[in-house]
């Protein structure tokens, strides 16, 4: 039996139709959500992230910014700019684009963004609440993942989940909330022995380590969940994922597909944690 597709793209329009009568009741209120999108340099792929959360924000109704800024910036600057934006208060998110330049230290960037405004959920105040299961900003792919496994009513609880790949945006996190919700969680990464024998037990196989196609039905036990987190462009310029999609749903029993998969849940969830700022602004 071929494994049923979650598509990411049809989930997360149907988060932006509820999220925007949010939107509609908030603005009734005179309270505008509003995202502040940092963008420092020129690199393509940054600018058209930043263009198309921008673009998903109008989409829902929540105002958005595009603060460009050269690649020359020093740190100084970067980081009087981010105190502006967390003492203006209508300002709810604030998003530096990652990457950043050389001589500039990403971990003292995330640290100075406010807590209340990090819509990316990688401060570590939020990744402390992460994983002490507190309420909190959660980072938006593995939320989006979480959000997927729902939408089909898959159960977490009890379920081995086996992550493939342990970096802080992804692979951590999304374990975190995995176990969070009562899985059992293994991490596997570059220095893992015998990965096909440790993914071959997974119930649920999150798979984020961005190497095209890597990922076949070998690795896959019958019936497990697959999530595909890789977007590769491949040489015939076509996106694909990690995970060799038409060889794994032979075996799997959902899976998420590259492009129309994860990618659209991000900025989604981006959205959602924009949105609940603002709701928390108002109580």
């Amino acid at each position: 039996m071929e494994a049923k597709v979650i598509n990411g793209k049809e989930l997360s329009m149907e988060l932006k139709e509820e999220m925007k009568q949010e939107v509609k009741d908030l603005r009734k209120k005179n309270v505008i959500p509003h995202l502040s999108v940092v963008l420092v340099g020129n690199d393509a792929a940054s600018r058209s992230y930043v263009n198309g959360k921008k673009r998903a924000s109008e989409e829902v109704g929540i105002s958005s910014e595009i603060i460009e800024l050269p690649e020359s910036i020093s740190e100084k600057e970067l980081l009087d700019i981010i105190q502006k934006l967390n003492q203006n208060e209508q300002v709810h998110g604030i998003l530096v684009q990652l990457p950043l330049p050389k001589q500039i230290n990403v971990q003292h960037i995330i640290e100075t963004i406010d807590p209340r405004k990090d819509v990316d959920g990688f401060h570590p105040v939020n990744i402390g609440r992460m994983m002490t299961g507190q309420d909190t900003f959660l980072p938006c792919t593995p939320y989006g993942i979480i959000k997927m496994l729902q939408s089909k009513n898959i159960s977490i609880e009890g379920k081995h989940a086996v992550i493939l790949g342990r970096s802080n945006i992804v692979g951590k996190p999304v374990g975190q909330l995995l176990l969070n919700e009562h899985a059992t969680v293994t991490y596997c990464h570059s220095r893992t022995k015998n990965v096909k024998d440790i993914t071959k037990q997974a119930d649920i196989l999150v798979v984020a380590i961005g190497s095209p196609n890597i990922i076949s039905k070998e690795y896959i036990k019958e019936g497990a969940v697959v999530i595909d987190v890789g977007i590769n462009r491949i040489e015939d310029g076509k996106l694909t994922g990690d995970v060799d999609f038409d060889s794994a749903k032979e075996v799997a029993s959902y899976i998420t597909p590259v492009p129309r998969g994860v990618g659209p849940m991000t900025i989604t969830m981006l959205l959602y944690n924009t949105l609940k700022a603002a709701k928390e602004r108002v109580l």
